[in-house]
């Protein structure tokens, strides 16, 4: 991380950036999905209030939609054999 920006920021601007999910920023940065989901969902609010509820959006929208990536990544585990 950088020394300027905690590091709920940098995760938070990085998910933005990438539209990607908490496990691919985790994957990305090389630390924890838990980490990763308490700094963007609780202390990313009192460092950058609007950041976090663009980042909050973004969670939303993916937990909407994991049903939908489950389901092809069991298909393509099948696929494959």
């Amino acid at each position: 991380m950088t020394a300027d920006k905690p590091r709920c920021v940098v995760l938070g601007e990085y998910m933005i950036s990438k539209g990607c999910t908490v496990r691919a920023c985790a994957k990305a940065f090389g630390i924890s999905k838990s980490t990763v989901h308490k700094d963007v969902s609780e202390r990313l609010r009192e460092y950058a209030p609007s950041l976090h509820r663009e980042v909050r959006k973004l969670l939303d929208k993916n937990k909407e939609e994991r049903h939908i990536r489950g389901g092809k990544a069991t298909r393509e585990k099948y696929r494959r054999g």
